[in-house]
């Protein structure tokens, strides 16, 4: 059966993938699973409850909840009734919230959990009829549970009905509106087709290794982002069961129940991985300690093009060392894809030197999202590049060095925003990404930086920050930084320390370790931070070069704001919010 629109793989998969444990999430400590046909049936009588409800083609409906089999129930039951799926990220603002609810014109809204509903309560009390519409995933007083639309459906079944939608649904029809994270101002809605993302799911299918290696997925990332979710749609198409992880925290006890073949990640996962593997490296003493590093050392010099000599090496290390650090991972793993930020290539060095591949991709929300990825094919793989272009996308590089893409994944355009959607999408129909990069002599995409983000010194030299963060990040002491010196005579950073390796510094100096926002101003840690900054200014040229810096005392994340879902940098908040200690930096 031919899949033109994504609710189509439905039927196809209980024929010709019919597992016990298609969609699987984790529910009291236990996991429960949905077999293929329950999945088709769950979907169905969501649509028929939602037929009842009186939601017609074109309504908008909002999902807030982290990964959980209830998403992929909804969001199939909501596409094939021709409406609109608008994913909400649980870790926004209220103002976030407020302006995306009003903006869509939502019409019912699906909540996980009480931890979330009281981040909307606010927001919804102000739109008129939307404060009854509003359904949880779990039983909580005074609100309407998603088994009442899935009950409502199945007393009132309508096939013949439902069959006639899903025959008028084309494959250019919008089944979701994107809200991107945004670093600076309101969230932009980008329009993504059936055919977007399946432009994007038949455009992998060459770099996935065939569906016989692999047996199960574990997803971590939220469905709520783009990326995510075109690799969740892809798994489905190759009939893979796919395990949610209960979260963040227990995501490598999840790695050893599921025994996944394959997972997607952004690279800071991987960076905190190896940096607990390094942790514990530190504590080996003797011959063992001795071992693990000259490991550690064989294995950042991996590359494609070594001797054999250097094989010979690693098959000794994998058997001594490095196969206790890809235990972590389960017993299986085969391939990590990752996305959402460069990865360092001393990073994909270190994992596929043990054995697991790394194959790192590139996109935005806009291109559903895949621009380019890494594959196993000959001369697929260069660390420091996101790999080559698509199959089924063009890309070429602007005069100002700013990536631009075309084909199939291209979104329909912005919601409400025909200007927008015109600055963005050019009358030859090429998409300009807001990007800076280069193809190499191979055809390999690499990614120099961001064209907003890059800012001009006072002395008329432009400086793209992202290049020089990437690089200091390498080191094990740095968490997170941020370049600044936009107009200024040079550049400066602020640098969040990594607390874990900074008392372990501390400790391993005689250093006596008391609060974080202590240490950063001791003396002798502030010189131990001016031999590091010095010695990664070494790779860039005067006007890149970190010429002051200062360390703040608690880490940045998602939680707190300075980070997107993605966790990029929201630099305007940052700016805003260390605008005093950014004006020290340059007295």
């Amino acid at each position: 059966m031919e899949v033109t629109r994504l609710f189509d793989m439905l039927e196809r998969n209980v024929r010709e993938f019919p597992h016990d444990d298609a969609i699987c999430g984790k529910e009291n400590g236990i996991w429960v699973k949905h077999s293929s046909q329950d999945y088709l049936t769950k979907v169905n009588n969501i649509s028929y409850g939602l037929l009842q409800l009186g939601i017609k083609k074109g309504d908008c409906i909002a999902t807030i909840t982290p990964n959980r089999p209830e998403w992929n129930f909804l969001d199939m039951a909501i596409m094939q009734i021709g409406a609109i799926h608008v994913a909400i990220y649980p870790t926004i603002s209220e103002s976030d919230y407020n302006y995306i609810l009003h903006h869509a014109d939502i019409k019912l809204i699906f909540v996980s959990g009480w931890e979330l509903l009281r981040k909307i309560t606010n927001v919804i009390s102000n739109i008129p009829g939307l404060t009854d519409k509003v359904y949880t995933f779990r039983n909580l007083r005074g609100y309407r549970h998603l088994n009442e639309v899935i009950e409502l459906g199945r007393v009132n079944p309508a096939p013949q009905y439902l069959q006639e939608i899903k025959d008028s649904i084309t494959p250019d029809d919008v089944v979701s509106i994107v809200y991107t994270s945004g670093t600076t101002g309101n969230p932009k809605g980008v329009m993504l087709t059936h055919n977007n993302f399946l432009t994007n799911v038949k455009g992998i299918l060459p770099i996935i290794p065939t569906p016989n290696d692999l047996n199960r997925v574990l997803s971590y990332l939220p469905l709520c982002h783009v990326y995510e979710r075109m690799m969740n749609y892809s798994w489905q198409y190759l009939g893979l069961p796919v395990y949610y992880a209960e979260n963040l925290a227990k995501i490598t006890d999840n790695m050893q129940e599921v025994n996944p073949t394959i997972f997607t990640t952004v690279p800071r996962l991987l960076e905190k991985i190896y940096d607990r593997i390094l942790q514990k490296g530190r504590k080996l003493k003797g011959i063992k300690r001795k071992l693990f590093f000259k490991a550690n050392d064989l294995a950042l010099e991996y590359d494609f093009n070594k001797k054999k000599s250097y094989y010979r090496k690693l098959k000794i290390m994998r058997k001594l060392v490095l196969n206790q650090w890809k235990a972590v991972f389960g017993e299986n793993l085969r391939v990590i894809v990752t996305g959402g930020a460069a990865i360092q290539p001393r990073i994909s060095r270190i994992f596929w030197a043990m054995g697991i591949p790394v194959l790192e991709g590139y996109g935005t929300s806009e291109t559903s999202p895949v621009i380019a990825v890494s594959n196993f094919f000959k001369g697929g793989v260069e660390f420091g590049t996101a790999g080559p272009v698509l199959p089924g996308t063009s890309v070429k590089i602007a005069e100002d060095g700013e990536i631009l893409a075309k084909g199939g994944h291209v979104m329909k355009g912005y919601y409400k925003a025909d200007d927008l959607t015109k600055e963005a999408i050019d009358q030859d129909g090429w998409f300009h990404t807001g990007d800076l990069g280069k193809l190499t002599p191979e055809g390999r995409l690499k990614i120099t930086g961001r064209k907003k983000e890059m800012f001009k010194t006072a002395f008329g030299k432009y400086v793209v920050p992202t290049i020089i963060e990437n690089k200091f990040a390498e080191d094990l002491l740095i968490d997170n930084i941020m370049v600044v010196g936009e107009n200024k005579q040079y550049a400066a950073a602020l640098i969040i320390p990594n607390f874990h390796d900074l008392r372990a510094w501390c400790h391993s100096k005689d250093i006596a370790y008391t609060t974080n926002e202590e240490m950063i101003k001791h003396p002798e840690v502030l010189k131990k931070f001016k031999k590091i900054v010095d010695e990664y200014n070494g790779f860039f040229g005067d006007t890149e070069k970190v010429k002051r810096f200062i360390l703040i005392g608690y880490e940045w994340s998602v939680a707190t704001g300075e980070l997107t879902p993605t966790l990029k940098l929201k630099r305007n908040m940052l700016l805003n919010k260390y605008q005093e200690q950014i004006e020290q930096l340059f007295s």
